[in-house]
């Protein structure tokens, strides 16, 4: 079992500082990030807590998993590992033939 979760479901008011601090009561928050849009430094309304302990991760999991948060259900389980993405190659020239 991982220290770090995923929570989805997130309300675009939610703050990071929130979050920490909701997650607090299932055990010792190392850390919580909630992912921003670059363009529109918008909240994409997932985010991450690491907990200190997997005993604490597992906690928040069954404490929070469905609950709500500043007006939202949220999910909350496991993290994954990001998985490799594929490089493109910029869009150009992708085929479909001459117009002529």
């Amino acid at each position: 079992m991982s220290k770090k979760l995923y929570v989805g479901g997130l309300s675009y008011n939610t703050s990071e500082d929130g979050l920490r601090d909701y997650f607090s009561q299932a055990g010792e928050v190392a850390s919580a990030t909630i992912i921003m849009d670059r363009m529109t430094n918008r909240s994409k309304g997932f985010g991450f807590v690491e907990f200190a302990t997997e005993g604490d991760a597992t906690k928040a999991i069954d404490m929070f998993n469905g609950k709500e948060l500043d007006g939202r259900t949220i999910t909350v389980n496991e993290a994954r590992p990001q998985e490799e993405r594929p490089r493109s190659g910029g869009g150009f020239n992708r085929g479909g033939g001459s117009k002529w």
